[in-house]
């Protein structure tokens, strides 16, 4: 009897001795830092990891992080130096380095980080207030992020914390804005483009002129010289022909005639009203019309001797038809140059009715002196 309740006594005692050491003792790993607390006051700070003790129910061990936090910040709407309305996004970093200080002046992480973000938001304010669209955007994005990280750390040392950075996550323009700027930088390529299509315009306008220029200049002289070797020629073949008519002007004549007979009979609806024995049919009514005849010219006479006794006048007065011949100038050439004879007008067509004149007086058809109608 006696030995069951010592054993159970016993067990109790074990029990109570294995809470008080499981109380005592605390574990603090290596991503973390611990305070000990009795009664509300810090009795110690443990920051190296390993195996600790305490008094039961009477310390208390708050736990910190030791790693990097993340800081988070809602999107701001700020105005850049430039009077240009920018939304920017920031986050940032920082670990705990006081954990003492921070937890007396802060007590926890999100009270922490509602102060971290009021500090970081105000320094976004600061800084990109006096910066530029373009330098936010472009040209000093780096510069501005390490300025705004130095002013939080700088302010945020006195709550415990050390920020490790702060980034820029986006930093644009707001949504009516954006879409102005769009519209806008839509029209300034539009009028680029077009002044750029204008001056390609132009130029090929002066090319096409300069070309169409060239090519009538090319053609000008082409043609000058066309012109130049074609009267060359003309001349020569003239010259040739007025050499080779003045050799022999009986031929010419009748080829200038066969010329005019070819043009002239040459139309199946010509209808000719001519006297055969005209002087345009010479050369078919007279076989030997190509051997120009001479103008037979009178000889001079001697005066005529007076009458002899015992003949009448009448019978002295009239001279010797048989014998006499008519005298010629000394002057005179014994014959003369036949001139040629010019082809006659290409006749009309069937519709036209043209009236020629009669041949010249020495031609056989003088004695008519009749017109020569040509339908």
């Amino acid at each position: 009897m006696r030995r069951g309740i010592f054993g159970g006594v016993g067990l109790v005692i074990l029990a109570v001795i294995a809470i008080a050491v499981y109380l005592s003792i605390f574990i603090v790993s290596q991503t973390q830092q611990a305070l000990v607390l009795r009664f509300g006051q810090v009795v110690r700070e443990v920051a190296d990891p390993g195996l600790y003790y305490k008094l039961p129910l009477i310390d208390n061990v708050v736990y910190f992080d030791k790693r990097i936090l993340d800081l988070d910040s809602p999107p701001l709407e700020i105005i850049a130096s430039d009077q240009k309305r920018l939304v920017v996004d920031a986050w940032g970093r920082y670990r705990i380095i006081n954990p003492l200080l921070f937890y007396q002046s802060v007590g926890s992480i999100e009270v922490a980080d509602q102060r971290l973000s009021v500090l970081l938001n105000s320094a976004v304010r600061q800084v990109l207030g006096d910066a530029t669209f373009i330098q936010l955007v472009r040209d000093e994005r780096a510069n501005l992020m390490s300025r705004i990280t130095a002013r939080v750390d700088r302010e945020a040392r006195s709550l415990g914390v050390e920020v490790v950075d702060v980034k820029i996550r986006r930093a644009d323009l707001p949504e009516a804005n954006s879409q102005a700027i769009y519209e806008r930088m839509q029209t300034e390529r539009q009028q680029e483009a077009t002044q750029i299509r204008a001056l390609g315009e132009q130029q090929a306008r002066r090319i096409r002129a300069e070309a169409d220029r060239e090519a009538v200049v090319i053609v000008a002289e082409a043609q000058k010289q066309s012109e130049q070797v074609r009267g060359r020629g003309e001349a020569d073949r003239n010259s040739i022909l007025a050499l080779a008519f003045n050799a022999d002007p009986e031929f010419f004549a009748f080829y200038r005639s066969m010329q005019a007979y070819e043009l002239g009979l040459g139309g199946t609806d010509t209808r000719w009203v001519i006297s055969p024995d005209s002087e345009f049919f010479r050369f078919f009514n007279d076989s030997d019309a190509l051997a120009a005849p001479e103008e037979v010219r009178p000889e001079p006479t001697a005066p005529a001797p007076a009458p002899a006794a015992g003949v009448a006048p009448d019978e002295a007065a009239e001279p010797d038809t048989a014998t006499a011949t008519p005298a010629t100038p000394d002057t005179a050439p014994a014959t003369a140059p036949v001139e040629p004879v010019p082809p006659p007008a290409a006749p009309a067509t069937a519709s036209e009715d043209v009236v020629v004149p009669a041949p010249a007086a020495d031609g056989p058809a003088a004695a008519t002196g009749d017109p020569i109608t040509i339908e």
